[in-house]
């Protein structure tokens, strides 16, 4: 997924690296590249990473245009559910993921005997990331961190980033001249920013070093210890595909409210294959493209997946592509009503908007809050509140 890689691994790794940022380093950014590489230096060096090595990391130092244009321009997810997973959980994608998981299970058995995590979930983010590594980027890194640093949008992410690629290359971790990932700074098979490298990296292959690029092994184990650390409960699911009833009370659905799932299934939900976990488990049903749509029981390790990447859309395909790798069958579509088209989304956004609810950017996506917002606009119009808004609820609002 080379177009969502940068993003993906920001929205991840991000939440956590941000920590390790001070605030005063925003006002260390823009001016001359030579004055500011100086700064860098000088901060690696307070920081106990040798002058030798962060010379070396920023000898051929340079701004990358490129980097800049990929950031202004980040892509965002206009797909609907069913567009975006049938095209990211491919045929493809399912074959490479199954000769993966056989070819190191035994590196999946190990990552889940140590950090209690499935191997289809490690090897769905592995297939979304990097198609299996084969995408990974051809940024160079040092160069990547070094423009998103000198450039005053978010320094206070990036800057603690460029550090800890030196303090990489002091490992000899890094290359600095041959080193490339994301256009953001991420390397390797799942795509890790260099600060979480240093926190979560395994040495699974016992070389004595961190290769994210090249080891799978690495690669694997390292993600799961760092999806282990975002709290990933053991032993526990993700994620269910489920048959719901046609009068469910329509606004209790969708992500933050959840109930057990008891009450779910006093309400008539019922599991498409196999059966619901234990009554007490707490859950939300999520309806993507609405009650006439397919239809998920989210449990809490799925906050998971929203630690790696915000859109609900790639969220739910990551975690439907896991139990597909699990055992799952294909999903049942449905039949959903037809959505609205970019132009007739930003309408309902600004309509919203007027009418006080907080849809963020008028910018035709359906995020958290317009879907909030529609349900609640839904059940104001005594339509069912599913949260998936329609030409006829555009004409009911206008």
């Amino acid at each position: 997924m080379k177009r969502t890689i940068a993003r993906a691994a920001i929205l991840l790794f991000g939440a956590t690296s941000i920590a390790f940022a001070s605030p005063a380093l925003a006002a260390q950014c823009g001016g001359n590249l030579g004055q500011f590489l100086a700064g860098v230096k000088q901060e690696a060096v307070s920081k106990g990473i040798s002058k030798r090595a962060a010379d070396r990391a920023l000898a051929n130092a340079a701004i990358n245009k490129k980097v800049l244009r990929r950031d202004r321009a980040q892509g965002v997810f206009k797909q609907t559910f069913l567009e975006f997973s049938k095209r990211v959980v491919s045929g493809h994608r399912m074959q490479h993921g199954k000769k993966n998981m056989a070819k190191y299970a035994n590196v999946f058995a190990r990552a889940e005997r140590e950090y209690g995590v499935p191997g289809p979930v490690i090897a769905a983010f592995w297939g979304l990331e990097t198609d299996f590594g084969a995408v990974q980027g051809d940024f160079n890194t040092v160069n990547a961190l070094v423009t998103l640093s000198h450039d005053c949008r978010r320094p206070e992410l990036f800057r603690p980033q460029l550090i800890a690629a030196i303090q990489m290359v002091q490992n000899g971790d890094l290359d600095p001249a041959r080193t490339t990932g994301a256009w953001a700074g991420e390397i390797g098979q799942v795509q890790m920013l260099p600060l979480d490298i240093i926190r979560f990296g395994v040495d699974a292959d016992g070389d004595g070093h961190v290769r994210l690029k090249t080891s799978a092994p690495d690669a694997i184990l390292t993600g799961a210890n760092f999806i282990s650390h975002l709290g990933w409960q053991s032993g526990q699911p993700w994620l269910q595909e489920v048959i719901v009833p046609s009068n469910l009370a329509w606004l209790g659905t969708g992500l933050g409210k959840a109930e057990s799932v008891s009450q779910w299934s006093a309400q008539g939900v019922k599991a498409r294959e196999g059966s619901l976990p234990s009554g007490s488990t707490s859950a939300a049903l999520l309806l993507p493209q609405g009650r006439k749509g397919p239809a998920f029981l989210a449990y809490p390790n799925f906050s998971i997946y929203l630690e790696w990447n915000k859109s609900f859309i790639y969220t739910t395909s990551a975690a439907y592509f896991a139990t597909r790798l699990a055992g799952a069958t294909r999903y049942n579509p449905g039949t959903p009503d037809p959505g609205l088209s970019d132009v007739q989304m930003k309408t309902l956004q600004k309509i919203l908007a007027q009418k006080g609810y907080d849809v963020g950017k008028i910018d035709g996506i359906l995020g958290s809050g317009t879907r909030n917002a529609v349900q609640q606009e839904q059940e104001r119009l005594g339509m069912p509140a599913d949260a998936w808004p329609t030409p006829k609820l555009l004409s009911r609002l206008n």
